[in-house]
């Protein structure tokens, strides 16, 4: 432990932000497998609603730093292909 205070606060709020982090993340690729698993039955109702989650969890995820933006529009890009294929 250490012995400083204001480093053993450290310690504190970083276990604190890594549980956040973590389970922010988790969320995040749960909503992107919801959607996998939509257009991979190949139902476009289900398929769109779970991509207009997991578009929004995704910006959400930018916005709070845990992925990078252009982790992002690739992620976005990728599902938004998928969509597209789907339409056919």
């Amino acid at each position: 432990m250490a012995n400083i205070k204001s480093s053993a606060k450290r310690v504190l709020v970083s276990r604190e932000q890594a549980a956040r982090n973590k389970a922010n993340k988790s969320a995040l690729k749960t909503t992107i497998k919801k959607f996998e698993s939509a257009a991979a039955e190949g139902n476009h109702e289900s398929a769109e609603a779970a991509y207009k989650a997991a578009v929004k969890s995704v910006d959400r995820a930018v916005s709070k730093g845990l992925i990078h933006k252009n982790n992002a529009a690739r992620k976005k890009s990728r599902m938004a292909a998928k969509m597209g294929a789907l339409a056919k």
